[in-house]
């Protein structure tokens, strides 16, 4: 497997995995004018054509058939063209003392903090391709593109978070609040959004400070709480350093977790290191590898041995990567070295 620039000989098959993840994939909207659109202007991002307000680097996940499996992506900046917003859960504290009474309420505050920061987006694996380490490849590539790149990137990197919503795509948190102003199905209103069309918010929904407790019970449960099929990719991200800061999206109130760039850890401990072809043994630790290359960028996994400043790699993981001996590449343990030990 690897991990590679979109082409726009690739929409077919992207065609075919946003419609199977559904209508709750909504960056990735199943139209084709839209996702050619998309393509091609990725494609622009790779080559450097563009500011990073409009960056969009978008990869898909690619098996030795040549077939696309994934996807996933990354924007260079959230806010600067279109406004951003999420809400931060603060705590308002009331008090009586002549009657001896003191609340500490959640508050939800409409704010545009995240502006400017980099967001992990769009990350879709088909079924029955979730095993091995073809998830983490298709997440953690991205991180060490990042690694390779932090010019072109914010200082943070963040990521919205699925959140709760039933099988018919209702949400408890929308029905409690946003409908009220918006008088849309949750998934209208998460269309748009996903489209770029997010004005509506800053029109329609209140600026004043929300109490959680107007919400409804159901409401109230799932606020910054993770759709059990994101949970997967929540852990993920959470190893690296990602964590919930208290942000949440403004539609399904899931979590908005973020992390310094220069405290991920594949960004942290990923090195420069010359390509050598041998034959590692069993034992070899499983590595995260990338070309260096930005618009022909290719990233894989492959067992591999550190020794000096050289990584000694197979031949067919060389062929993946397209180098040879004596390239570099950049690199780092796909797991932790205490996760390493546990998964051997």
């Amino acid at each position: 497997m690897i991990v590679r620039p979109v082409r726009v000989t690739d929409l077919p098959a992207l065609m075919d995995l946003v419609q199977q993840a559904g209508p709750g994939f909504t960056t990735l909207p199943a139209n084709e004018d839209r996702l050619t659109h998309r393509v091609r202007w990725a494609q622009r991002t790779f080559a450097e054509q563009v500011e990073r307000a409009d960056a969009d680097y978008l990869f898909v996940l690619e098996d030795d058939d040549q077939q696309v499996v994934g996807v996933s992506a990354m924007a260079g900046a959230v806010g600067l063209r279109e406004p951003w917003y999420n809400y931060r859960v603060g705590l308002t504290v009331s008090s009586s003392p002549d009657l001896g009474i003191q609340r500490q309420i959640p508050t939800l505050f409409l704010n545009n903090e995240m502006t400017g920061q980099s967001e992990l987006c769009s990350l879709f694996l088909r079924h029955d391709q979730r095993q091995g380490t073809n998830g983490r490849l298709l997440s953690l590539g991205r991180l060490l593109f990042v690694a390779e790149f932090p010019q072109l990137f914010g200082d943070k990197l963040i990521a919205e978070l699925r959140g709760s919503a039933d099988e018919h795509g209702c949400s408890p948190f929308w029905d409690s609040l946003g409908r009220h102003f918006f008088k849309k199905e949750f998934s209208h209103a998460d269309h748009l959004s996903g489209l770029g069309s997010k004005s509506f918010i800053a029109e329609l929904m209140p600026r004043q400070p929300l109490y959680t407790c107007l919400l409804t019970e159901q409401a109230q449960a799932v606020i910054g709480k993770a759709h059990p099929n994101t949970e997967p990719a929540m852990k993920i991200l959470n190893a690296e350093g990602f964590a919930h800061q208290g942000y949440i999206d403004i539609f399904d109130a899931g979590p908005v977790i973020e992390a310094p760039v220069a405290k991920i850890r594949t960004v942290r401990d990923s090195q420069a290191l010359v390509l050598a072809i041998g034959t590692p043994d069993e034992q070899a630790p499983v590595w995260l590898i990338h070309n260096r290359r930005l618009e022909n960028c290719r990233i894989t996994v492959a067992k591999a041995r550190m020794i000096g400043n050289s990584l000694i790699v197979d031949r067919l993981t060389a062929k993946r990567l397209q180098l040879q001996p004596g390239n570099s590449v950049r690199a780092v343990p796909l797991l932790r070295q205490q996760q390493q030990a546990v998964a051997a």
